[in-house]
């Protein structure tokens, strides 16, 4: 929220400045700008925290109940919980049993009080009206002979939200649970589409910043190539198989931040913590993305976007396409510099890191926009900044 209040007032500032350069009588003073802006950032804090304060008390949120399987209704809950800030009050789950009954849980209660037992259709309805409850939201994997359509029609003709676990889901986390993912999903969803105009976008937008990008770093590559020479001996720049858009095959150049004889031992692998194998000024370089700045080259010529998936080693696609489901729908966009799971997650060198991080990369292919690329730019600048993510 911080960050969105600070992007809210820096874009209206800019938007008076040119209202102002086209319309000079109604500038304002020096002083009246120094004095608004404090003002400003005060009040919105205030009415933000207040707003808070509000909105995460139990009277004022919305009893929701959540139905569906044991898996997924657990992870659906334990996000609503870390974030009390939504307003909704999980009062409790109703799991889907094989044989067509139904098990209550209770959250308000003790965990040896918690379940009810099993019940049938009918009882349904006294249960959730006993409960006040305002939303119930559908987290079943399989919904098919399991998803009682009347009863939910009903619930909702009364004013009660039914909503798609799925949906919400992504919406709170900002990736999409790919366990609970399926085909017909992904076919008829309203994402997963690139439009003319996204595609014309991206593509003058990379060309645009990559060229201004080279020319402004350009008087800092002889120190960068220096830095490197004298400190290990090996070459400059490091071209590295990747994995593009349709399955393309291309070479990723980078600045050499490891030894040169850094993989002729163990072969193909992650980076790790501290691995001894990045020299000392390669972990600066890391620290800072200067060793990406080649990749711009790359952007230049369209073997990657600005924005986009993070592009993978080939050794490595193998084997995680036949361990993680979908992973292949990453290459259905051109790679890029930058990501939404660059800006959301740590640095991964785990299968289970891969899983995560296919997560936030298929929500953004999903949604892809100006408006999202905007703000992955917005986070990136902040991450190199407070240097995280690197490694």
């Amino acid at each position: 929220v911080l960050t969105r209040l600070v992007q809210v007032l820096g874009a209206v500032s800019i938007l008076l400045a040119f209202v102002y350069y086209f319309y000079p009588p109604l500038e304002l003073g020096r002083g009246i700008v120094l004095i608004g802006l404090p003002v400003a950032i005060f009040v919105l804090a205030l009415w933000r925290g207040l707003f808070f304060v509000l909105n995460r008390h139990s009277q004022f949120a919305e009893r929701t109940i959540i139905f569906g399987d044991e898996a997924s209704s657990s992870r659906l809950l334990q996000e609503l919980k870390s974030r009390p800030e939504l307003g909704l009050r999980v009062v409790g789950r109703i799991l889907v049993s094989g044989n067509g009954s139904y098990e209550l849980h209770y959250e308000s209660r003790s965990p040896a009080d918690a379940s009810l037992g099993t019940i049938k259709d009918k009882e349904l309805t006294t249960a959730i009206g006993e409960q006040r409850v305002n939303r119930i939201i559908v987290a079943l994997e399989e919904r098919r002979g399991r998803l009682p359509v009347e009863l939910l029609l009903s619930m909702k003709s009364r004013g009660i939200l039914v909503q798609d676990g799925i949906e919400l889901y992504e919406k709170v986390t900002g990736k999409i649970p790919i366990e609970s993912l399926r085909l017909g999903t992904l076919l008829f969803s309203s994402g997963f589409r690139l439009s003319r105009f996204l595609v014309i976008y991206k593509r003058l937008a990379s060309i645009v910043v990559s060229i201004i990008g080279l020319v402004l770093t350009l008087p800092l590559l002889p120190f960068v190539a220096l830095a490197i020479k004298l400190t290990s001996p090996g070459r400059l720049l490091y071209h590295q198989k990747r994995v593009g858009r349709n399955d393309a095959i291309f070479y990723c150049h980078k600045f050499r931040t490891m030894r040169a004889d850094a993989e002729a031992d163990t072969g193909p692998t992650w980076a790790d913590d501290q691995d001894p194998r990045i020299t000392s000024v390669g972990r600066f370089l890391r620290m800072t993305r200067l060793d990406e700045i080649p990749q711009l080259w790359n952007v230049l010529v369209g073997e990657m976007s600005l924005v986009g998936p993070r592009p993978e080693r080939p050794e490595f696609i193998e084997w995680l396409t036949k361990e993680i489901p979908y992973y292949s729908l990453r290459h259905t966009v051109r790679p890029g510099i930058t990501g939404w799971a660059q800006v959301r997650y740590r640095y991964g060198n785990t299968i289970d890191d891969s899983r995560e991080k296919l997560r936030y990369d298929l929500f953004y292919i999903k949604n892809m926009s100006v408006g999202l690329d905007v703000l992955i730019l917005f986070d990136t600048v902040k991450t190199i900044l407070l240097g995280r993510g690197a490694r």
